[in-house]
């Protein structure tokens, strides 16, 4: 079968269209036939080894796939050949089969395109766990979401509002922003041309935010902290800007304010009952138009390393897909 393999820390261009072996299903397992890969940011830190996970070489970047079940192995009893599956597989997407462990694939409905699918795990389960389980929500309460644009944060601009939070989209072009506002957000403010912080103090009337979802960092992220509203939570998601930022601990004490971590990957490992329920959740409301879980564009599998300089780029609102 076709992958495109990481031999090496590398970027996009260093990695390699080649034929490997097809996977067979071990005992609890089952193959996956890829009809769709979702890209992430971190596929790209993954490749050039500046992220947490790393992987054995060779490896395969995109951690999301939709397809059809081709095999199981013994003992699995609930998938069967032919049945449409999403998953998530952490890296090694980027080929045309994978074998996973049954208990971590979901079944989709026919209504539900496998491109659209497969870039529901990761950005929205994210999402889906900031917001409920970490962010400790009120119906009403203002939500500013870092990113707006991109991935994770259309993702929390579409779940805030069925949690139903009055969303503030914070992006670095109109353009972005419009398309935001098309995907859940209220208010909307550009930070390439205002003041993060005393542009949020305005948008709520002085009081600030209640909850800041920052996949950012980089500088943006003081700026936000400094305009939460008393007994705020601020959700650390990640680092898109590429710098950590160090956060003054006299504005927690100030604001009264929570800094909470979001490691969905961690709380998938730790609570699997829990992120598989979020996940079936979010396949229905994915299939009921409730979330769009929007592609931004499409790539051939051949041309992986195209797809990663847009996200690389910037340029992405939605998702990036592979076809195998």
């Amino acid at each position: 079968m076709k992958a495109i393999l990481c031999s090496h820390y590398c970027g996009p261009d260093d990695l390699v269209l080649t034929d490997i072996a097809d996977p067979v299903a071990g005992p609890g397992e089952a193959v996956i036939a890829i009809k769709a890969a979702a890209l992430n940011f971190f596929d790209l830190l993954m490749i050039q080894g500046k992220y947490q996970i790393k992987p054995p070489f060779p490896f395969s970047p995109a951690a999301e796939v939709a397809g059809v079940i081709e095999s199981v192995g013994d003992g699995v009893t609930s998938l069967k050949p032919g049945d449409r599956v999403v998953a998530s597989c952490g890296y090694n997407g980027a080929r045309e089969k994978i074998a996973l462990p049954a208990a971590s694939i979901i079944k989709i409905p026919d209504s539900l395109d496998f491109d659209r699918a497969s870039g529901i795990i990761i950005t929205y389960g994210t999402a889906l766990h900031a917001l409920e389980d970490r962010a400790s929500p009120k119906p009403g309460e203002t939500l500013a979401v870092l990113g707006a644009a991109g991935g994770t944060g259309l993702a929390a601009c579409e779940i805030g509002k069925q949690l139903g939070l009055k969303v503030i989209a914070c992006a670095s072009s109109d353009e972005k922003l419009e398309f935001a506002k098309q995907h859940g957000a209220e208010l909307t403010l550009n930070y390439a041309k205002n003041d993060l912080k005393d542009g949020l103090k305005q948008l709520t009337g002085g009081k600030g935010v209640d909850i800041v979802f920052d996949p950012v960092g980089g500088p943006y992220a003081e700026a936000a902290l400094r305009s939460i509203a008393w007994e705020g939570r601020f959700l650390v998601i990640g680092f898109a800007a590429g710098d950590i930022p160090k956060m003054p601990l006299n504005l927690a004490l100030l604001k009264g304010c929570d800094i909470r971590g979001v490691f969905w990957g961690a709380f998938a490992n730790l609570n699997p009952q829990k992120n598989r329920a979020n996940l079936e959740r979010l396949v229905q409301w994915a299939a009921e138009g409730k979330i769009s879980s929007h592609v931004d564009r499409i790539f051939p599998l051949a041309q992986t390393a195209d797809a990663l300089k847009v996200l690389a780029e910037r340029q992405a609102m939605g998702k990036v897909i592979l076809h195998p």
